[in-house]
């Protein structure tokens, strides 16, 4: 079973190395200290092995099952039969020898389909969205960023030259507004609009599964900044496929191509191929050749990466994903019904065990993102992680510094593959888990670990031996 080796596999890489590096020298030994300060709380990030078919997905980023049931290899081998003597290798930087034809022609195709002026391929949507985030702001510019943005943001920020880093609240409008408000009144270029702020913000949050308010978003910057010197960089990586016209993104499904400055896709979740896209006007695209460092020193993108956008780009254009994008939001709904509905549930959330933001009002809501997080107390996310692993379900736990402190969770994705009967059984154990933790707490049994993490933790002692 899948279980037995992710918790032989976990328990091994949670065993302290600290005692067996006495003889090793100081530089080994420093980073096996600093690693077992993670192991001995248990919070030491693995690489899990990849679970076989009977474990039920609720975790991997082939939202669209296009993976699993070989279209996209079967779109991308099509793809590359037509296409003769073709390269392994790029060759060289986009400077260089790797500006070759094919990924130009790929590019203009996806800034026709997405809305752009150019669209720009890279290595990974993490390496997109750090570098254009990094080379678009000049000395004397603002990043104004969203609490919640994604590490590869974070990074961004700090390869960038802007003379000033300000948060707001997520998703708050008001908290927005008010943050650039006091940039405008505080320094006369930003009101004069000789200096830029750049807005980051996602489409749908990665850990969250909300939903950015853009509209609202766009409308304040517009008010504050009436001289256009405010512009937004948004990260789209999770409302690809999922989101929109034909898959198209928040953006699209808005109708704010033209109010965005720079949009980031990635082509490694809905579009369950390799890369990552940047959508801008010709002037940012120039600026990108000048200063972002991953495309004018790291080779390009090969010609099977680009092959593998492009097939998953065909499908989305032809709607051969349409159905799909139907099914996840019908899905989402009967998963919200079902939980919602179950006594152990609402006892769980009345007791502050267990919550889900997303499910709050989501009869009213037109469309939902395929995240849902189930919020826990600490520790707990591991334990409801292990419960459902024992039940065959696979849903990533994550606690700080993934998420914020005190905002443990486990993360559901749902994708076009999953059934109603998926789901009877995801709801099934976590009702199961939460009215076996109302138990103990009613018993005063505070220090007991549930059975599943009990089952766990008792198979330590096998490993250290």
């Amino acid at each position: 079973m899948y279980y037995e080796s992710m918790v032989e596999t976990w328990l091994k890489d949670h065993k302290l190395k600290t005692p067996e590096m006495q003889n090793e020298p100081a530089f080994y030994r420093n980073l096996e200290q600093r690693l077992d300060t993670l192991r001995a709380e248990h919070k030491l990030l693995t690489a899990k092995p990849r679970w076989d078919t009977p474990m039920v997905d609720f975790a991997s980023n082939d939202i669209l099952s296009l993976s699993r049931t070989g279209r996209i290899r079967e779109a991308f081998l099509q793809e590359i039969s037509r296409h003769e003597n073709w390269n392994l290798s790029a060759g060289g930087s986009r400077l260089q020898n790797g500006n070759y034809d094919y990924i130009l022609e790929v590019e203009r195709e996806m800034a026709e389909f997405f809305g752009s002026e150019t669209a720009f391929f890279g290595n990974s949507g993490f390496l997109c969205n750090a570098g254009i985030t990094g080379c678009v702001a000049l000395p004397g510019d603002c990043y104004v960023f969203d609490e919640l943005v994604h590490a590869s943001a974070h990074e961004g920020m700090k390869l960038g030259r802007a003379s000033h880093k300000v948060s707001f609240r997520h998703n708050d409008v008001n908290s927005l507004r008010e943050t650039l408000t006091n940039l405008r009144e505080t320094h006369a270029e930003f009101k004069l609009g000789t200096q830029s702020i750049l807005i980051l913000v996602e489409s749908i949050y990665s850990m969250n599964g909300d939903m950015c308010p853009l509209k609202e978003f766009v409308q304040v910057a517009k008010q504050v900044f009436p001289l256009g010197n405010a512009q937004f960089i948004i990260d789209e990586a999770h409302s690809v496929g999922v989101l929109g016209p034909h898959g198209r993104g928040l953006v699209s499904m808005l109708g704010l191509e033209k109010e965005i400055a720079i949009r980031v896709h990635v082509c490694s979740k809905a579009m369950a191929s390799t890369g990552g896209v940047i959508l801008c006007n010709k002037t940012v695209r120039s600026l990108m050749m000048n200063q972002m460092r991953f495309a004018v020193y790291s080779g390009a993108p090969s010609f099977p990466m680009v092959a593998s956008a492009r097939a998953g780009l065909q499908l989305f254009r032809s709607g051969g994903t349409h159905e799909e994008q139907e099914r996840i939001q019908k899905t989402i709904s009967y998963f919200f019904k079902r939980l919602t509905s179950k006594p152990d549930w609402q006892q769980a959330v009345a007791a502050g065990l267990l919550s889900c933001p997303v499910a709050e009002g989501w009869e009213q809501r037109q469309f939902h993102a395929h995240i849902i997080p189930i919020r826990t107390r600490p520790r707990h996310e591991q334990y409801l992680f292990f419960h459902n692993m024992l039940a065959n379900i696979m849903a990533y736990n994550f606690a700080y510094p993934v998420v914020p402190k005190g905002e443990s969770r486990i993360r559901i994705v749902v994708h076009a593959h999953n059934t109603e009967d998926d789901v009877d059984k995801l709801v099934t154990s976590i009702c199961q888990w939460a009215h076996e933790m109302l138990d103990l707490e009613k018993c005063g049994s505070n220090n007991t670990l549930p059975s599943a993490a009990s089952k766990v933790f008792a198979s330590q002692a096998a490993v250290k031996a």
